[in-house]
């Protein structure tokens, strides 16, 4: 049986990037997103092509049962989920309280919060059995800092963030590792900045802040921190960390 690394948001981006680098150190890359099974695949053919192991499927988070399914199949099939990372955002752009229906509300939660639970109940008793594993949460800086237009994003975040913080007062004594992991700037990524910024103000915004500029956040330099999180000793874990670029201001001392 393969150790198995599952990515529940496996974009282009940080999802895919990280995946690639836990592949390329071992693990079999179980990758899952939503949609877009053609680039989906695509990271999965980049994977195996360069000598690793990966797996496609395709998942809605949000489905009765979707996520507690694929824990099980991949644990029956592939082999052990040893670090599990949970990449899914639950970003809408901003909103004022007027236009933030309360079906839009509520799937903020569902993607950032009740996901992340659902994920930790079905898979900390098999890792408590095992006696460990890692889950890594990407987060965002709405998680400790709320700006207008942002209730159903900030709200789900620091959801995300106490639920994270919950998890480790419980299972860290039983060997599960949690690291909540904020990412407190704008990420090199095409499809998540990129689909919201629109093919060319990112480019425009690479051009200013990115490329050799290093100001903007590069997911295959963040891989090298996630990996480095899933591989620490017990005795020195980290729980909690921020990425950001070196020219931004931190979320503490930023304008809101």
């Amino acid at each position: 049986m393969k150790k198995v690394f599952l990515v529940i948001g496996a974009g282009a981006g940080i999802g895919g990037t990280v995946a690639k680098k836990f592949a390329k150190e071992g693990y079999h890359a179980a990758l899952c997103r939503r949609s877009d099974a053609e680039g989906l695949n695509k990271i999965a053919s980049e994977i195996t092509d360069a000598g690793g192991s990966a797996s496609a499927h395709l998942l809605n988070a949000v489905d009765e049962g979707a996520i507690e399914n694929l824990v099980t199949e991949i644990e029956a099939e592939i082999g052990p989920i040893e670090v599990v990372l949970y990449n899914l955002g639950s970003q809408i752009g901003g909103r004022s309280l007027e236009d933030t229906s309360l079906k839009v509300f509520e799937l903020g939660w569902r993607m950032a919060t009740f996901g992340l639970f659902r994920v930790a109940k079905v898979l900390f008793p098999l890792m408590e059995e095992r006696g460990g594993g890692t889950m890594l949460v990407t987060s965002a800086t709405a998680s400790v800092r709320g700006n207008a237009g942002q209730h159903s994003h900030a709200a789900s975040m620091g959801g995300r963030r106490m639920l994270c913080q919950t998890l480790n007062a419980e299972y860290s004594k039983k060997g599960i590792h949690v690291a909540h992991i904020l990412i407190d700037g704008a990420v090199d990524a095409p499809d998540t900045l990129g689909k919201m910024l629109g093919a060319e103000r990112f480019q425009q915004l690479r051009e200013a802040r990115g490329l050799d500029n290093d100001g903007l956040l590069l997911p295959e330099k963040m891989a090298e921190t996630y990996f480095h999180v899933s591989q620490q000793h017990r005795s020195a874990w980290t729980h909690e960390l921020d990425l950001r670029a070196f020219s931004d201001l931190p979320w503490w001392n930023h304008e809101a």
